[in-house]
Formats: C-alpha cells, structure tokens, sequence
C-alpha cells in the first residue's frame, strides 16, 4: 500500500532508483490522449482516444507513455492491470516529465 511521503509527494508515482512507477487511472474512448490530473489521492489520471478492446487500449497508453517520458516503447512495461482501467506502469530511466508534479530524480 502507498502512503504519502512526508513534504507532500503525490503518491501516485514513485522512485526505485532510476525507475519510475506510476499508478493510473485510464479513461479510454477520450476525445484526446492527454495527462488530465491526479484522480483521488493515488492514481494520476490519463484519457486515451483508443477504445478498450483486443488490448488496444493497453498498446496505445505504452506508445502514449513512451512518447511522452522519451524512452522506446518497448521499455514501457505494464505491471498489473492489463484488463482494467486501474494500472500500475514502470517507465525506465525517463528522459522527459510531462507530468509537472513528478520530480526528476
């Protein structure tokens, strides 16, 4: 279970070294693929355009996410939550933060 850290970081995203960890809330069937803000007080969440179907969704959110924190989709790995709209995705070393309440490690 994650607990807030002391100072207010969201805990929504954590550090493991170089790793990031987000837990997420994905809202499929969006008109856009855009970061839409932290959903309650441990998940960020993120409307995608792709619909819930065959894992389209699931594909389009690694591409979505790999783009946007600068590292290759393969690399983009999805922990748990692969038949939900509740998921937790480790991004490798990001490149960028699109997400201005994730601090740079």
């Amino acid at each position: 279970m994650l607990l807030p850290v002391p100072g207010g970081t969201p805990s929504w995203y954590q550090w493991d070294g170089g790793d990031l960890t987000l837990y997420l809330r994905i809202q499929p069937r969006a008109s856009r693929d855009e970061f839409a803000g932290p959903y309650g007080d441990r998940q960020y969440r993120i409307r995608i355009t792709a619909p819930p179907v065959d894992g389209k969704a699931n594909q389009h959110l690694m591409r979505f996410l790999a783009k946007a924190f600068g590292v290759a989709k393969s690399r983009v790995e999805l922990l748990s939550g692969g038949s939900g709209r509740d998921k937790v995705v480790r991004i490798p070393r990001p490149v960028k933060f699109p997400i201005p309440e994730i601090d740079a490690q």
